[in-house]
């Protein structure tokens, strides 16, 4: 199977599954909708290539007894009274900014340019995120 575009909705939902197998092939997969276009893409291999393009940078420091977690340049940060507990608690933070960016902030000039991390973050289970805040996997 090579790439795939359909020039309508209608012509998509008719070859659905051909759409669908394009683009876990990890090939092109395309459908024109009136002056709109969108790409079909393997959520895995999406959230892989986002998790690369958004590296983390998180920074960890421990102060007071506890330890803290925070992504320079973003208002995302988390703290805990061990390593542990700041992560887990950075990655709840992670899905709190992303559903409040969905919501609320994605047209916000200081956080429209966040639409990767989001979708990397959305497609992520916590194990993927922790894994990326910590820079393995």
């Amino acid at each position: 199977m090579s790439a795939v575009h359909y020039d309508s909705y209608t012509e998509a939902r008719t070859h659905l599954k051909d759409l669908l197998d394009a683009a876990g092939q990890g090939h092109v997969a395309t459908v024109r909708r009136d002056a709109e276009y969108a790409a079909v893409v393997d959520a895995e291999r999406l959230r892989y290539a986002l998790s690369k393009r958004c590296q983390s940078h998180a920074e960890v420091v421990s102060e007071g007894g506890g330890w803290s977690v925070f992504l320079p340049g973003l208002p995302i940060a988390a703290d805990g009274s061990t390593f542990d507990e700041a992560i887990a608690e950075m990655v709840v933070a992670l899905h709190e900014y992303a559903d409040d960016w969905q919501g609320r902030l994605s047209h916000a000039p200081n956080h429209r340019e966040n639409w990767g991390l989001v979708q990397m973050v959305a497609l992520s289970n916590d194990e993927q995120l922790r894994d990326w805040l910590l820079g393995e996997g």
